[in-house]
């Protein structure tokens, strides 16, 4: 039974998430939650964690919904190269060695202690990241606006912590906690327009785009650019209000999510397009946790139909 509505739980979020003293509290209320989760079972976990989106229990016997089948994932699939592609550091690497170096953003600095940050070396924006968690992150558009004190605080928190227990997304707990600064971005929105590919067993299948400027808008678009006919939980209906550009660089897009998809049943590879240039953002292998997010429900089972899952290769006690 639901307790706020979706639209509600948005406005809540979007007044936490503007106030850096609130995102603070509800850093740490997550040490309190992280003690209580850590007793049960990762079954167990992952079971409650779906059932308020789904309205559903979560069948890991017989996985058929997409988001089912990312909680089997989560508990029974192991891939090496998952701890590495996550790790916003890391990966910059692994796509230099497959030749796609010219793909990254420019990294002003890499701090493993809150005592080396010194905002006065860096440029009036910048983007500051935790490499090892989803989310912990703070976007600088005028360094001379923020409360240093309390963003400090966050980054120590960050740099303490990871976010691997709560949804037992386990690859996150085996990265080392960094805190990456890059160069800032940005697009003729005035923001920066996500374009977030959804590949399964190699195969792109939709794009998530993401725009982010005066007005916000969320749409999700076949590898032809046609609109789908479904949407996220937090937004409306498809918008056919706002008609989203097919992107110069989708042809680009879809052979590079084809290729660096390979290894996985299932990730989202996103990307980013600044001054005509494509840029990498992030390897994502269960979004939102693998929570329902997606609205009408059955497109959750009919986007299940395209993910073929591995054989287990891992045992759980």
């Amino acid at each position: 039974m639901k307790l706020i509505s979706n639209s509600l739980r948005k406005k809540l979020v979007k007044i936490k998430n503007n106030n850096p003293y609130l995102r603070l509290l509800w850093l740490h209320q997550l040490a309190s939650r992280k003690k209580k989760s850590m007793i049960k079972t990762d079954e167990k976990a992952v079971t409650d964690l779906y059932f308020p989106r789904a309205q559903k229990v979560l069948d890991l016997e017989n996985p058929k919904a997409y988001t089912e089948k990312l909680q089997w994932l989560k508990l029974y699939y192991r891939n090496d190269l998952m701890p590495i592609l996550a790790d916003k550091y890391l990966v910059r690497g692994y796509l230099e060695k497959q030749g796609l170096g010219e793909l990254l953003n420019d990294l002003y600095k890499v701090y493993e202690n809150v005592d080396e940050f010194n905002p006065d070396e860096l440029p009036n924006q910048f983007v500051l990241k935790a490499s090892h968690a989803s989310g912990w992150n703070l976007i600088v558009r005028d360094k001379t606006k923020i409360d240093w004190w309390v963003w400090k605080k966050h980054m120590k928190y960050w740099l303490n912590h990871d976010i691997a227990w709560m949804g037992r997304e386990w690859h996150y707990a085996e990265m080392k906690p960094r805190i990456i600064c890059e160069r800032y971005l940005e697009d003729e929105s005035g923001s920066l327009t996500d374009y977030k590919c959804f590949c399964f067993n190699g195969v792109p299948r939709f794009i998530y785009v993401h725009v982010k400027g005066e007005e916000e808008y969320l749409n999700y678009y076949d590898p032809d650019w046609n609109l789908l006919p479904f949407y996220d939980i937090d937004f409306s209906n498809p918008d056919k209000k706002h008609e989203i550009k097919k992107p110069i660089f989708l042809d680009r897009i879809l052979s590079l999510s084809t290729e660096l998809s390979k290894p996985f049943p299932f990730v989202r590879i996103d990307f980013y397009i600044e001054n005509n240039n494509l840029k990498f953002g992030e390897f994502t292998f269960f979004p939102g946790s693998g929570r329902a997010d997606i609205r009408p429900i059955e497109w959750d089972f009919k986007i299940g139909e395209w993910l073929t899952l591995p054989k287990s290769n891992r045992m759980i006690d």
